[in-house]
């Protein structure tokens, strides 16, 4: 089995995710409790709870789980999306067939590849966005497209139509779609500071004149949905750090907060040394309708640690979560962590970090910590081929207090970990403080150590995280079939901790059919 970071000279118009013997993660590679009330979060309309992730307005968190590659009325790969209502209220099955979804199944869509949940309307309802990157637009393969399903008292696409955001001369995005942009490849979503709902789209293969794989995010700002395009050359918001170049993938990979958000290039060349990574970070504030630029990072920035070296891989995952730091009296600042699988350690090659940064109010930045494997504390050892990093979550469970280290909580996926031979790509889950040492409270998760799934070869747990303030979400779309699901665990999980809740295909009313169910979770 092989897992590479590095990308092949043109990137590939399909991304094969799990082959029978061999699974590639390139940088563009693969790239959630129910039942439990919490406080709302917006003004509600009538019948809408404003709960987050409340998609049907009974007060109850529910959860989305996205299996990509399931075939759909015999089409493989289209992709489906199974929403589970929480409180025992039942659950929906989406895809592209579903009445009232526009378009259709087709072979290779992925429907699902990527999730973001938000208010888009501002009623209190939570509404859910779904990337197809591997849609075709016209003759335009692998253009890519993103739908937003609306939340309704009546349920889940009951009520508002779905709005479609594309590329094209009928697209709302604006430019050409040309195949292989892979328009929806990484969202996120939210609401700023200031109140207002935002969707941002990632297009990593986004071609710009004659710079293949450049790549290009979208913003989607206000009820109105406004969208505006940004690319390394872009000046209206103050200049894009990083230069345009071939195989930048700007875009393939986002991270947000109320205050910030950030886009990852992982592809960035620094000088001459190719796919080390860069990441632009970016304030919610408009200068002429566009985002604020605010400052890039990157392992050739004074204050950043490490050096740029071919295949780091520097922001191929993101996690951002709103920081108040002590003395603040508001939550304007921000905590980024920046995965960066494919660092070497000393000689262990592909070993993987993390680096942890502060962005300020004063549009500059700290680093608040570096994180591997052989950092004092943590549990396990840097080995070659974990890729420590590749997946992110993190979470402020209390972002209006005084942020801590019990506060603020950051998972870490290494898909590449592996326990013995047998168990080869096994993987696993970091959980660490964001804020204070890494090793003060950390905890570590496997399968059959936490994870309930017999331990196995070609799991890769890790690649799929996702972060809501009722606890983690760790989905287990790979390895032996009967192993997978989706697992939710306590932020202050033990070493080999237990999860709360679990889904898996063919309990609890989920359908028992899945090919890779919770690829993507939330």
């Amino acid at each position: 089995m092989t897992i590479s970071l590095r990308p092949p000279q043109r990137a590939p118009r399909r991304r094969t995710v799990l082959a029978t013997s061999v699974v590639v993660l390139t940088i563009l590679g693969l790239g959630i409790g129910p039942g439990e009330r919490l406080a709302s979060t917006a003004a509600a309309a009538t019948g809408c709870s404003g709960v987050e992730s409340d998609f049907n307005g009974d007060g109850v968190r529910d959860v989305v789980i996205a299996d990509p590659e399931a075939a759909v009325g015999g089409k493989e790969r289209a992709g489906l999306v199974r929403i589970v209502y929480g409180g025992g209220s039942g659950g929906l099955e989406l895809s592209q067939d579903s009445a009232g979804i526009p378009n259709a199944a087709e072979p290779g869509d992925e429907f699902g590849h990527a999730l973001a949940v938000y208010d888009a309307n501002a009623d209190g309802c939570s509404d859910i966005v779904i990337g197809s990157p591997y849609e075709d637009i016209a003759t335009n393969v692998d253009a890519g497209l993103v739908q937003i399903v609306y939340g309704a008292p009546t349920g889940l696409n009951s009520g508002k139509a779905v709005t479609e955001h594309f590329q094209g001369s009928n697209g709302t995005l604006g430019g050409g779609a040309e195949s292989g942009d892979w328009t929806g490849y990484a969202l996120a979503a939210g609401t700023s500071s200031a109140g207002t709902p935002y969707l941002l789209i990632g297009a990593p293969g986004e071609a710009l004149g004659s710079s293949e794989d450049a790549g290009v995010f979208f913003y989607v700002h206000g009820t109105t949905q406004t969208v505006t395009g940004i690319h390394q050359d872009s000046t209206t918001g103050g200049a894009v750090p990083g230069a345009l170049e071939t195989d930048d993938r700007f875009g393939a990979s986002l991270a947000a907060a109320p205050t910030h958000f950030a886009v990852g290039s992982p592809g960035e060349a620094i000088g001459t040394t190719t796919f080390a990574g860069g990441v632009a970070v970016f304030s919610h504030t408009l200068l002429n309708g566009s985002p604020k630029t605010v400052l890039g990072l990157g392992q050739d920035v004074d204050g950043v640690s490490g050096t740029a070296e071919a295949g780091d891989g520097f922001g191929t995952s993101l996690a951002m979560v709103p920081y108040r730091p002590s003395g603040a009296t508001s939550t304007t600042e921000s905590l980024l962590a920046v995965g960066v699988p494919g660092e070497d350690l000393s000689t262990t090659v592909d070993a993987g970090a993390v680096q942890n940064f502060r962005i300020k109010t004063s549009d500059t930045f700290s680093q608040h910590a570096w994180v591997d494997q052989n950092s004092l504390d943590v549990e396990g050892e840097g080995e070659a081929g974990d890729f420590f990093g590749q997946r992110l979550a993190a979470v402020n469970t209390a972002p209006n207090s005084v942020s801590t280290g019990a506060s603020t909580r950051l998972a870490i996926g290494a898909p590449g970990e592996e326990s013995a031979e047998e168990h080869r790509e096994k993987g696993g889950v970091h959980i660490v403080p964001m804020i204070g040492a890494a090793g003060a409270s950390d905890a570590w998760i496997e399968p059959g150590y936490g994870i309930p799934s017999e331990a196995a070869a070609l799991q890769l747990a890790g690649l799929s995280l996702a972060s809501s303030p009722a606890g983690l979400y760790v989905g287990m779309p790979y390895g032996p079939a009967g192993g997978h699901g989706v697992h939710l665990f306590p932020w202050a999980v033990a070493n080999g901790g237990a999860p709360t809740q679990s889904f898996r295909p063919g309990e609890g009313g989920i359908p028992a059919s899945d090919i890779a169910f919770g690829a993507a979770v939330r």
